[in-house]
């Protein structure tokens, strides 16, 4: 599947729009990307199982580059709560492997493509809400916070995104502010990208009849395009969310999540 300059124009508009929204948003770009690559590889015919399989993987790649471009914005402003990044990384990287690594493989694209949507959906109602925790109510210690990490770790290897789509109201809901709790989860999106990309590598490095220039499930063309345009606009998306009013980021949060959840939805019941 050559690149072409129509795919090149497609990935980058892909790669511009996802860096500003993980930024903004602390989503790491995979909830977008996945969605959109997976529409981009099926128009070129791509099997829709090996589609949704691949998108899934390249987007959760672009994290590793977009989430350190986001995440020194978010850090000059203070923002990151770097001991919640402590906490929860080493529970995240586990979960994030066994995912990627075992269970990933092992599913249909179209069940992946409907645990995206159920999730998703979920993190977008919770949102939505803007439901009060306890003012008492604090983050867990070091057993809760390492249990936590690792749903958050395995959620996003099966679905390629960040694991701001559950990080972000995990935090919210434990009196974390909105504003701390995007700048952390862009934090997080590290060792989560790192981890499972590892594993997508590996589970998918005996599949047959994937495109030139995969990698496993991880397609490099279009990494090394997405990647390269969504480090320019992360910053910008950071700048901007420390602009917006808490109410009004969280209900562009919750609605993004809304879209994305209905198309995978879509491709999980239909392909």
């Amino acid at each position: 599947m050559p690149l072409e300059p129509v795919l090149i124009f497609e990935l980058a508009t892909l790669g511009l729009a996802t860096g500003y929204m993980a930024g903004l948003l602390g989503i790491g770009g995979g909830m977008l990307i996945g969605p959109f690559m997976t529409l981009i590889l099926s128009a070129r015919g791509i099997p829709a199982d090996l589609a949704v399989k691949m998108a899934i993987a390249t987007s959760m790649a672009t994290i590793i580059f977009t989430s350190v471009s986001s995440v020194r914005a978010h850090h000059k402003r203070g923002a990151v709560r770097w001991d919640i990044v402590k906490g929860l990384a080493p529970g995240i990287v586990l979960g994030g492997g066994v995912a990627s690594a075992g269970v990933f493989a092992a599913l249909k694209g179209s069940t992946l493509a409907l645990f995206f949507a159920a999730f998703v959906g979920f993190s977008a109602t919770q949102m939505y809400l803007d439901r009060k925790p306890k003012p008492s109510r604090q983050m867990p210690g070091t057993g809760g916070q390492l249990a936590a990490g690792g749903v958050i770790g395995f959620l996003s290897g099966l679905v390629g995104a960040g694991g701001g789509f559950v990080s972000v109201p995990f935090m919210v809901a434990h009196n974390v502010s909105i504003l701390n709790a995007v700048a952390t989860s862009a934090a997080l999106g590290f060792p989560i990208a790192l981890a499972n990309t590892v594993g997508y590598v590996v589970s998918g490095g005996s599949v047959a009849n994937l495109p030139p220039g995969s990698l496993g499930y991880v397609w490099l063309p279009a990494l090394a395009v997405i990647a390269s345009c969504s480090v320019l606009t992360a910053p910008l998306g950071a700048r901007m969310a420390h602009r917006l009013p808490v109410a009004k980021l969280k209900k562009v949060f919750a609605f993004v999540l809304y879209a994305l959840a209905i198309y995978m939805l879509r491709k999980g019941l239909f392909g």
